[in-house]
C-alpha cells in the first residue's frame, strides 16, 4: 500500500494547479529516487524513466502497446515506445520540461499496473 501512497503522492502533483500540471516542473533527486522506489522494474537513464517488459509472444506485446496507448491517451502524455521480438521498452520524459515531471511517474505508475 505505500507503493500505491507514494504514486498517488506524485499524481497529484501532475494535476493541473499543483505545480506539475500546466507547468510540468521538473522533479527533484530525491523525489525522483523516492518514486523510483515505488516503481519495481523502472530506472532512470538520463533524463528519462524507462522500463523494458517482457511477453511470451509478440502479439502479446502489441496487445500490451494497444492498452499503454489508452493510458497515455487519458493522460494526454505519450512515452517512446520499442517494439521488439517479445519485448516493449517504454521510455517515459516530459520533453516540454526537459526531464522528469509527476506525469512521467504517474504515467509509469499506470502503465505498471496494465
Amino acid at each position: 500500500m505505500a507503493v500505491w501512497n507514494a504514486i498517488a503522492m506524485l499524481a497529484a502533483l501532475a494535476m493541473p494547479g499543483n505545480g506539475c500540471g500546466m507547468k510540468r516542473e521538473l522533479l527533484s533527486e530525491e523525489t525522483l529516487q523516492a518514486a523510483l522506489a515505488s516503481l519495481p522494474g523502472w530506472q532512470i537513464e538520463g533524463r528519462e524513466l524507462v522500463r523494458e517488459f517482457r511477453f511470451d509472444s509478440y502479439l502479446a506485446g502489441i496487445e500490451f502497446v494497444n492498452r499503454i496507448a489508452q493510458e497515455a491517451e487519458a493522460l494526454n502524455h505519450h512515452p517512446d515506445l520499442l517494439v521488439g521480438w517479445r519485448k516493449v521498452i517504454v521510455r517515459l520524459t516530459t520533453h516540454s520540461a526537459g526531464g522528469l515531471t509527476g506525469l512521467d511517474v504517474t504515467l509509469a505508475g499506470n502503465i505498471s499496473a496494465v
